[in-house]
């Protein structure tokens, strides 16, 4: 069984190797099984350095001499020979994965973007296709790949809504493990009902959606950016830490899986969201707290419940295990209709001082007493 809690690092893997020694340090304390990626350097506020390699060797302003790889050899002027790889590269791009792959963590391996002032984003066709051939050929034999097509990529104006379905049948085609396949967007949803998609990635801030959004599809929902914890100018990336948790529990209970990101600013640019590093945040201890709930969960997943309770999500297995949260509200007593004939144990969840705190054993139609406090969880187990 798989439950993702996932997070995001953009280019984490082209910082050199001290910091991405220091992130791998982070993750194996952390309590993510996923983590978002690109393959390509990212052109972004914060988000200014060069990487030390490059993906395709380089050519002089005005000359014919190939410069390498190597950002300390490049010029201003520089142009790309996107039709030959730099295989160092991704040797490395290789070693990141398998170091993930160690730790549990599955590599959401992220195609392309939009945040480039190299032109990796406005490759010819031909171009990007061999490039998808390549990648796929090298990582796809690792078993902790994910595919996304792109991040934000209705941002991205020189590919076309046929580029996007071509991109997909290369990479289901060209992978022999067909690991699972999506796309990110900005606004625009891609349509995840086609059949090359095997997941919703989705960015949005309301996870009251997730339900409607499994239910219009009928495939997983993973909100991979629902906004971040941090403190920058950007709206997108200075939720605080309680917010963070907040939409965690309430696409879980939703019956979806959310995404974790931080963006506090620092003295040298080095945000988790972007670099990696270290975590400065309070929500990734709270989101270890939900993932062991989850982790003594039906083993199937949870699924949108209707009719144990009005007006709060609530997710499970019917007749087995129900799972209420409150979020914003702060009933001092629940409504709750259970199958007649079973009795279930009773847990109240603190979300945020991660405590549970047993209650009784209940059948039928019944009232149960709460806190009177948001951000609070009822749980119910069948005992008998």
């Amino acid at each position: 069984p798989y439950r993702q809690i996932g997070t995001t690092c953009y280019v984490w893997n082209l910082q050199g190797a001290g910091l991405e020694a220091q992130t791998l340090a982070t993750l194996a304390q952390a309590p993510f099984n996923k983590i978002r990626f690109c393959v390509f350097p990212k052109h972004y506020r914060y988000n200014e350095n060069e990487p030390e390699l490059y993906p395709f060797p380089c050519l002089a302003k005005g000359s014919s001499q190939w410069l390498g790889s190597n950002k300390s050899e490049i010029r201003q002027g520089w142009r790309f020979d996107f039709d030959r790889f730099v295989p160092a590269y991704f040797q490395h791009l290789d070693a990141c994965v398998a170091r993930l792959c160690e730790l549990g963590i599955e590599a959401d391996i992220i195609l392309f973007h939009p945040y480039d002032r190299w032109g990796f984003s406005t490759m010819r066709a031909e171009q990007d296709d061999r490039y998808l051939r390549y990648v796929v050929a090298r990582l796809a034999a690792y078993r902790n790949v994910w595919w996304s097509m792109a991040n934000e990529y209705d941002l991205m104006d020189s590919k076309s809504m046929a580029d996007w379905d071509r991109f997909f049948r290369i990479v289901q085609e060209s992978d022999p493990y067909q690991h699972l396949r999506s796309i990110h967007n900005w606004r625009e949803f891609y349509d995840h009902s086609k059949p090359w998609v095997t997941h919703q990635s989705i960015q949005r801030s309301d996870l009251s959606q997730v339900s409607l959004w499994r239910s219009q599809v009928r495939k997983p929902v993973v909100v991979d950016e629902c906004c971040y914890e941090g403190n920058i100018p950007m709206g997108w990336g200075n939720i605080s830490a309680r917010e963070m948790v907040h939409r965690f529990w309430l696409g879980t209970a939703h019956g979806g899986y959310v995404g974790h990101g931080e963006t506090y600013l620092h003295p040298q640019d080095i945000l988790w969201w972007s670099k990696g590093g270290v975590l400065h945040g309070e929500s990734a201890p709270r989101i270890a707290f939900l993932r062991k709930l989850l982790e003594n969960s039906p083993v199937t997943g949870l699924d949108p419940i209707t009719g144990v309770v009005n007006a709060l999500p609530c997710a499970g297995k019917a007749h087995e295990f129900y799972l209420i949260y409150t979020g914003v509200s702060q009933p001092a007593l629940l409504e709750i209709n259970l199958p007649e004939g079973e009795r279930y144990q009773a847990e109240v969840i603190d979300t945020w001082d991660m405590t549970v705190t047993p209650g009784e054993r209940y059948s039928g139609r019944v009232d149960i007493p709460m806190p009177g406090k948001a951000y609070h969880a009822l749980l119910l187990r069948r005992v008998q």
